[in-house]
């Protein structure tokens, strides 16, 4: 996980200028599908960009869908925590995720309500990091782990018997933690001077998310008093499981701090929704979808493009 973050970070960079270089020069709502007609040969530039489109949109609804359900695994192991009796199946887990869904895909539905919403989430997220970070710390009695167990100790609890393929598996979490850099890319037509605020906004992303991740992440491995039950949890919201450990068993310490967690995932997942459908809509402007000139329609008295919000919702 420390390791996985300074790699994946340094990943990210290279990916961020890349982003930020071509939205300077071309900013569209359509992102990569749009950089692909302008810059692939003129021979393969409708193909290279229909199947960048289309992948890229594939990849925005996939991501909506696993963001929704990691907060619906949340809720779950929340309630979990506070009845002990409670064994969480997966039917209960998506009937979580229906009713979550349904409820936060209102929020897209409405334009006023995304750039509070945005600069709502931002603040969540860091005062969220904040307080864990001194709370898991300033609770845990001095009882911390060695600094050997934090930075060299390595478990492999994958079921690979090579330590270097466990390592490429579980990069998979840290670098979930710097995906989806390409969503600002896909506002230009909604922010002013978008040649300039987006590539900010996304190398801002990268230098946030790795300054608190990393931090927090050091904090919570001080901190583990159970390693074991902390794998072995299977309400799907194992950094809950650290939380309780840290707050000396204290449920209700630990559901406040998953609180925190949850509203910044919420806040994720409104802007998944309105990643997939601006990249809905400009890919159909260019008719790039099935009945395109349906998702190409933006509703004026809502200020959103309703349409293609809707129909991604839907997938």
């Amino acid at each position: 996980m420390i390791y996985g973050i300074i790699l994946i970070s340094l990943i990210s960079i290279t990916i961020g200028v890349s982003l930020g270089e071509l939205t300077s020069a071309y900013p569209h709502a359509g992102g990569q599908f749009w950089w692909s007609l302008k810059l692939a040969p003129p021979k393969h530039k409708r193909f290279a960009a229909y199947m960048c489109g289309s992948f890229a949109y594939a990849g925005a609804i996939f991501t909506s869908a696993s963001t929704t359900l990691s907060v619906a695994s949340e809720l779950v192991a929340m309630y979990q925590l506070t009845h002990e009796d409670f064994t969480p199946k997966r039917w209960q887990v998506f009937v979580t995720y229906l009713i979550l869904h349904f409820f936060l895909m209102q929020f897209n539905c409405y334009g006023r309500l995304l750039p509070l919403i945005a600069s709502s989430s931002l603040y969540i997220s860091l005062i969220s990091f904040i307080v864990i970070t001194i709370t898991v710390l300033a609770c845990s009695g001095g009882h911390f782990n060695s600094a050997s167990f934090v930075f060299s100790h390595f478990y492999n609890e994958t079921g690979w018997s090579s330590g270097g393929i466990a390592f490429i598996v579980s990069l998979i979490n840290p670098a979930w933690s710097f995906s989806c850099l390409d969503c600002a890319t896909h506002m230009a037509f909604e922010v002013e001077k978008p040649e300039k605020i987006i590539p900010t906004a996304i190398l801002g992303t990268i230098a946030i998310g790795f300054i608190t991740s990393f931090c927090y992440v050091i904090s919570l491995f001080f901190t583990i008093r159970d390693l074991q039950s902390v794998i072995n949890s299977d309400g799907g919201f194992p950094v809950l499981v650290i939380y309780y450990q840290a707050l000396n068993n204290s449920k209700a310490g630990a559901i406040v701090l998953g609180c925190l967690i949850l509203f910044t995932s919420l806040g994720c997942v409104i802007a998944s929704h309105t990643w997939q459908s601006r990249l809905c809509w400009s890919f159909s402007r260019d008719r790039g979808l099935p009945f395109s000139d349906l998702w190409s329609k933006v509703n004026s008295r809502m200020g959103v493009p309703l349409n293609a919000h809707l129909m991604s919702c839907a997938w």
